[in-house]
């Protein structure tokens, strides 16, 4: 699941590998490759491989095989302080003893840059991140989103083509963090830089990225834009890591083109459009998104699949409400309705018929 050699590609992973131990792999065989100005995440549970993936291409880790490539040239055997590459870390990495500005002028002062030269690119660089008027304080006397900005502006400051920031959002509350998710992602693309972002928050994945690559086990799930991801998950892996999604195991019945008819273990028959099932007898997952699943009698469309629930929950959110379902069996069904002003209001106990239309739902792997 991913692509192979590209000729306009500027980031490229080639059958890359690592192992730590000689024996189990943490990256298994990725080929990835990313255009420039491209804003791609790399997302996925801890352990699933992505931070090693970021480490090797900031020359941090070393591939136990493979090539990865930058601009067409090989960088396995560039240290680190050579690769041109801008980064930013969840702990900042600030010096304490240094002013901001003092920190600001390190990597530039490293490369050589003339005094006034350097002067010029640090203020720029904080005004960027609307820090311009804090240049003389220390690290310790700001709060940890302009902390986190002044991170930011120190990986723009030499003006590097890449940017990799591993989880610098993390330690921020949601409030602050959902503003800077807005702040970094304009600024990357007003500043055409390429940007490799890890994060295991998929919201931060879905609203940041130009594309997101799925990790799990060391390889790349699914590599799509964030709509595709969503609406369209190759896998079980995906369709539960992305976004809120209801689940129910049956057996294909029949496949015909873009139809399958799904047996429930509930012994419901229903329509889906098989994306990850091969053949008849074969076990599958069936993914429908919450936001598809319809209750109210005069909505509920020609054409739309049915079946019987019965309501455990009916919470209000202020936006939306939101229904926990018993639906063929399970207890974890959910439904996600907006609040408007028709919007039938259920009570627990209620038995109700909800429906869905059939391209909405997925046969997956089981």
């Amino acid at each position: 699941m991913a692509d192979s050699g590209n000729t306009d590609a500027f980031v490229e992973f080639e059958r890359v590998q690592k192992s730590y131990d000689g024996e189990i792999l943490v990256v298994k065989d990725l080929n990835l490759s990313m255009p420039k100005g491209e804003f791609l995440t790399m997302l996925g549970p801890s352990g699933s491989g992505k931070t090693t993936c970021l480490m090797m291409l900031a020359g941090f880790e070393t591939a136990t095989h493979g090539e990865i490539r930058l601009d067409g040239v090989s960088i396995n055997n560039i240290p680190p302080h050579k690769r041109g590459i801008g980064m930013v870390f969840q702990n900042y990495a600030l010096f304490p003893h240094m002013t901001i500005a003092e920190n600001l002028s390190f990597p530039l002062e490293v490369r050589k840059i003339g005094k006034s030269d350097r002067e010029e690119k640090v203020m720029r660089a904080l005004d960027m991140v609307e820090m311009g008027a804090f240049g003389g304080r220390r690290p310790s006397q700001l709060s940890g989103g302009q902390q986190q900005r002044v991170a930011l502006a120190r990986a723009l400051v030499f003006e590097p083509e890449l940017v990799l920031m591993d989880e610098p959002l993390g330690a921020l509350d949601k409030q602050l963090r959902e503003k800077m998710q807005f702040e970094i992602t304009h600024l990357a693309h007003e500043l055409g830089i390429t940007t490799v972002y890890v994060t295991h928050d998929q919201t931060e994945a879905l609203t940041m990225s130009d594309r997101v690559a799925v990790f799990d086990d060391g390889r790349i799930q699914q590599l799509a834009p964030p709509d595709q991801l969503y609406e369209e998950p190759e896998n079980s892996f995906v369709a539960q890591f992305i976004g809120e999604n209801n689940t129910l195991d049956g057996v294909v019945k029949e496949i015909a083109g873009a139809r399958a008819v799904v047996q429930l273990d509930s012994g419901d028959l229903i329509d889906c459009k098989p994306i990850n099932v091969s053949k008849v007898g074969e076990r599958t997952q069936v993914s429908i998104r919450p936001e598809r699943v319809e209750f109210n009698k005069d909505r509920l469309q020609e054409g739309t699949h049915r079946l019987q629930a019965e309501v455990l929950e009916f919470i209000y959110m202020g936006d939306i409400f939101r229904t926990r379902l018993r639906v063929a069996g399970r207890d974890d069904f959910v439904v996600k309705t907006r609040n408007a002003p028709d919007q039938v209001r259920l009570q627990p106990g209620e038995q109700i018929e909800i429906g869905w239309l059939p391209e909405d739902c997925r046969a997956l792997d089981a």
